[in-house]
């Protein structure tokens, strides 16, 4: 492999990386722990429901 086009192969990985990095991430949800959505429904129960006008 020449030396020019061991240096495109790296700058082509590099910007893939880079491109992969900025783009948007997945429409997945973030995972939250059964431990946190129980926190999470205790707070709610908790809190108090102010009736809408």
């Amino acid at each position: 492999m020449n030396r020019r086009k061991k240096i495109a192969q790296l700058l082509k990985a590099h910007a893939k990386k880079a491109n992969a990095k900025l783009a948007p991430r997945s429409t997945k949800p973030r995972y939250i722990s059964k431990a946190d959505r129980a926190k999470m429904d205790a707070e709610a129960a908790q809190a108090p429901v102010t009736p809408e006008a």
